[in-house]
């Protein structure tokens, strides 16, 4: 009896060993999805659809067993989560999505023939499905470890390096490539376009908001018309919004020769940049607001002790210690203006949005893709860049609300 006593009861044994659960779940939706979907699809030409391959078809025996393998490693070490498996199944992460182009690799080249010039490769399901789950693991483990945003900025900067070199130098029959390769000017012009835009709009929004803010700061009954305007604004939609500065503003062109010689019409940039700065302001305005208004009042009186006038107390102590709260504004901001600017392109305003456009016109889903990735890659870079920006100014001893986690 005393040696039955001294075992551990089901429900002590249970709390001692506590598996991660969003681990589990997303491995096991990976591994069934790898096995269950095509990997991959080959196509002769543009217009004719593909033919699926299955893991085993595109990668062989000995490639599906590996990535199989992998990812059953990744599932033992999250039922037994601890610093150190998560260390070690964040560098099984890293490495599969490293990996991830490499098997596009050997699947061109045991699917394509060269007897097929104008074959196309196109990434299946079960692809896209991994790289999405696979991020998500990455991301899960970076707040498990309390890793610095940083580390994500550079990780997705060295994943697309990498794949991007492959697609470029080791991936001719790649389908988003040849899209890529055909329109390589179109590209990059429409990138600029995009980055200009997303560019202009966020810093018109940061000077307006830091205005916007103060007024509101000094005036409360300016604070609440301002309010319900800004969320009027937010709550119209974003097609509609741009419509609606297409008559005023071709009003305005015909009317004033000088606008009409800067580039101002009902269609185009101009349209495009107001409808941003408008769905910009409410969270620019809102985190600017909250920012100036959580600096501690005994901190501010600190500074008028020690003799600083009230402009000096706003731009050397107000302003440097609202600024990480508002660089999560500027954060928001960015990150919606990047998807935003792909409606712009319906109005002539160009950027990536054009590819997404034109691609659904003509049933090319790798047209839609090559202006749908680079978005969401600018998006992630930019939430991880000024996420970590906003980390590294904010005082040591205050934690940020998802990783707390």
């Amino acid at each position: 009896m005393a040696l039955l006593d001294a075992l551990p009861s089901p429900q002590m044994a249970w709390r001692q060993w506590r598996p991660n659960s969003v681990l589990v779940v997303l491995l096991s939706v990976m591994l069934v999805a790898v096995w269950l979907f095509d990997v991959v699809s080959v196509s002769p030409n543009r217009i004719v659809s593909g033919q699926g391959a299955g893991l085993v078809e595109a990668m062989g025996w000995l490639g599906a067993l590996l990535v199989s393998g992998v990812i059953i490693t990744l599932m033992l070490l999250s039922l037994q989560p601890g610093r150190q498996n998560y260390q070690v199944a964040l560098v099984g992460v890293c490495l599969l999505l490293l990996l991830m182009p490499f098997g596009l690799m050997v699947a061109s080249d045991r699917l394509v023939s060269n007897d097929m010039p104008q074959a196309r490769l196109n990434m299946g399901m079960a692809y896209w499905l991994m790289l999405s789950l696979l991020l998500l693991c990455w991301i899960e483990l970076r707040l498990r470890l309390a890793l610095p945003r940083r580390w994500t900025v550079l990780m997705l900067l060295g994943v697309a390096l990498v794949w991007w070199l492959c697609a470029m130098w080791a991936l001719e029959a790649l389908a988003l490539g040849q899209e890529f390769r055909a329109r390589n000017d179109e590209f990059w012009r429409a990138l600029r376009q995009h980055i200009t835009l997303v560019t202009v709009s966020v810093a018109i929004s940061i000077g307006l908001g830091l205005s916007l803010a103060m007024l509101m700061r000094r005036y409360a009954n300016f604070q609440k018309v301002a309010f319900g305007v800004l969320n009027f604004l937010q709550t119209i939609p974003s097609i509609a919004l741009f419509g609606l500065m297409l008559g005023p503003l071709a009003w305005l062109a015909a009317q004033w020769p000088l606008l009409s010689r800067l580039g101002v019409s009902g269609i185009g940039w101009a349209p495009a940049l107001l409808a941003l700065v408008a769905y910009s302001l409410l969270p620019m305005v809102r985190n600017t607001y909250i920012a100036l208004e959580q600096v501690s009042p005994e901190t501010l009186e600190a500074a008028r002790g020690m003799g600083m006038r009230n402009s000096q107390r706003f731009w050397q102590v107000r302003l440097p210690l609202a600024l990480p709260v508002l660089l999560e504004g500027i954060r928001v901001t960015s990150v919606q203006a990047i998807g935003l600017t792909a409606v712009a392109a319906l109005i002539g305003a160009g950027g990536l949005g054009a590819f997404i456009f034109q691609g659904l016109g003509q049933a090319a889903m790798d047209m839609v893709l090559l202006g749908a990735l680079p978005i969401l890659i600018l998006a992630l870079i930019a939430d991880a860049g000024l996420g970590a920006l906003s980390d590294i100014l904010r005082p040591k001893n205050t934690v940020r609300p998802g990783d707390a986690q």
